[in-house]
């Protein structure tokens, strides 16, 4: 699906040439990272770096379509993140049903389906009834599989997928890998190729512990609101560049 041809320098479109030569991976997940030093660094409020940071997110959708990636998990917000000022807390949420209303449109124009991952039971009822109702209406596409972790945990999701294995009364020899995988919120869809962190920091932050067991990990120095195509593409040439062998030689 051809998106971004009005919108692509000379230089982009040869590096989507080059990057369409070779094998892309079927699933990116992304820790969106650095909202909060973007703002500090321009004397700004804290969530004035988190609104910022919704033209990133656009912008990789759309870059993931163009290119054919079937698969986008972005990390938008952790269970951790709840540690922080209810100020803030209250206005990511309201971002976040923003989001949705607004991107609604683009999703069925573009055949993607969007899909919250999480507790997300837990969230406020108002973003729940949202969140239904755009994953309902968008189910049935599949240019794009998106998936927006909200109040998750990469050790609650392991822990709620062996709760279900428990009442399941699966026997040991039937807890195998792929049928813990298809207990996971990710049940379903391959296991991310590529982990991108923006900010630089080197760290997982309890995302898809059990998922990226063997994806290849990429960190930029960029702030998460500076994120744009360009550097999604660097990020996908360097994978491309790597040597994926799994534990063998």
């Amino acid at each position: 699906m051809k998106i971004l041809d009005e919108k692509l320098t000379t230089e982009e479109s040869d590096i989507i040439e080059k990057l369409q030569a070779r094998p892309l991976p079927n699933h990116v997940a992304i820790i969106m990272d650095g909202n909060g030093r973007w703002a500090k660094a321009r004397h700004m409020k804290r969530i004035k770096g988190h609104k910022a940071g919704i033209r990133s997110v656009q912008e990789t959708v759309e870059a993931c379509v163009h290119l054919g990636i079937p698969h986008l998990t972005l990390y938008a917000f952790s269970q951790e993140n709840w540690k922080r000022p209810s100020d803030e807390t209250g206005t990511l949420m309201v971002l976040l049903r923003q989001f949705l209303r607004m991107e609604l449109r683009k999703a069925h124009e573009w055949g993607i389906s969007i899909k919250g991952i999480g507790a997300t039971d837990a969230l406020a009822k108002g973003i729940q009834r949202d969140l239904e109702r755009v994953q309902e209406a968008t189910r049935h596409h599949q240019h794009l599989h998106f998936n927006i972790a909200l109040n998750y945990s990469g050790r609650n999701d392991i822990l709620t997928a062996a709760r279900q294995a428990i009442e399941k009364g699966l026997t040991p020899y039937q807890l195998t890998e792929a049928a813990f995988s298809d207990l996971l919120s990710t049940a379903g869809q391959p296991d991310p190729d590529l982990l991108i962190r923006t900010s630089g920091e080197q760290r997982i932050s309890n995302f898809l512990l059990w998922q990226i067991a063997y994806s290849e990990i990429h960190v930029t120095p960029v702030l998460w609101p500076d994120f744009r195509r360009k550097h999604l593409f660097d990020s996908l040439l360097e994978f491309q560049n790597r040597n994926r062998r799994y534990g063998g030689i």
